[in-house]
């Protein structure tokens, strides 16, 4: 094939991954296999060494970066590892875009490991500054693979500078990690409410409680005339929320039954027209006095003679 065409190497091939030619050892890292026809256009051209490529796939759009390994691939193929090839979204045979790049030395990449796994083994910063000596570079949005204890541990590129891909040959960058991702946030424990849900409580059934007011009755006098003066109600402070559940049931019982059967209820303006009411005292219980339904009438006993 004649390659002197254009200043710049692109061609395409057909990949097939590094399993079918039995080297294992070519999973680690970024490099592939290319032709040797290859090598021919390349050293007729102005390139950079090392040699890196721009790897797309037409059908889906994906771009990569990688650098060559050796030139010993059958006419027409390149070798990828199978991880590349998951990177790709490639299958055995499918058609790949090979042209030269040239790249940037990084300076800052983040990466994010999709197991916090890769974060417990000892010093795991050590172990991927190893596995990326065998990489020539990086390309934002890729997933790479780091090979650690018969264990594939996959590394997301998250951002790489200063441009969207980068060299890591014989350069000195700064290298960040995002949590993983299976990470979870460990769940705080939700403040207790029980108390703030009694204070609440409490205050709702204060405000619903009534109010005492004790003599609301028609005021009487001794002699059976009428006063008057009227009776003024003085509010007693709002019953205490804490008394116990059956003596308020009894009271909201009886202030019921009072209520529909018509007779008078302490706190009631309604009834104030009624004739009677019973006195009631804080401290003691007074017997209700006797019902007088006729005038007062002096001197009306019977009549006694003193005997000689």
């Amino acid at each position: 094939m004649d390659y002197r065409v254009s200043s710049s190497f692109k061609h395409c091939y057909r990949c097939q991954p590094v399993s079918a030619i039995e080297k294992p050892h070519l999973e680690v890292g970024d490099k592939i296999i290319m032709p040797v026809s290859a090598l021919d256009h390349l050293a007729s051209l102005l390139i950079e060494y090392p040699m890196l490529f721009k790897l797309s796939n037409p059908a889906t759009e994906r771009v990569s970066h990688c650098g060559v390994l050796e030139f010993t691939a059958d006419e027409g193929m390149i070798y990828m590892s199978d991880w590349m090839m998951e990177n790709m979204m490639l299958k055995e045979g499918d058609i790949v875009d090979v042209r030269s790049a040239t790249l940037c030395k990084a300076t800052y990449v983040k990466l994010q490991p999709h197991s916090k796994d890769f974060l417990d083994i000892t010093n795991p910063k050590a172990i991927l500054e190893t596995a990326l000596r065998s990489f020539t570079c990086l390309t934002t949005g890729d997933t790479i693979m780091v090979p650690y204890n018969n264990n594939k541990f996959y590394i997301d590129i998250l951002e790489t500078q200063p441009t969207s891909a980068v060299s890591i040959v014989e350069t000195d960058c700064e290298v960040d990690f995002a949590q993983p991702l299976d990470y979870k946030e460990p769940e705080k424990p939700e403040p207790s409410n029980s108390m703030g849900k009694k204070e609440a409580e409490v205050h709702e059934f204060s405000k619903e409680a009534p109010k005492f007011i004790p003599f609301t009755g028609v005021a009487r006098r001794l002699d059976g005339k009428h006063s008057t003066e009227s009776a003024q109600p003085v509010p007693s402070p709002i019953l205490k929320a804490q008394k116990s559940e059956g003596t308020n049931g009894s009271i909201s019982s009886t202030n019921s039954s009072r209520k529909h059967s018509g007779k008078l209820v302490f706190g009631s303006k309604a009834n104030k027209a009624l004739k009677e009411a019973p006195k009631v005292s804080s401290k003691k219980t007074m017997p209700e006095p006797q019902k007088i339904e006729q005038k007062f009438q002096p001197f009306s006993g019977k009549s006694y003679s003193l005997g000689r």
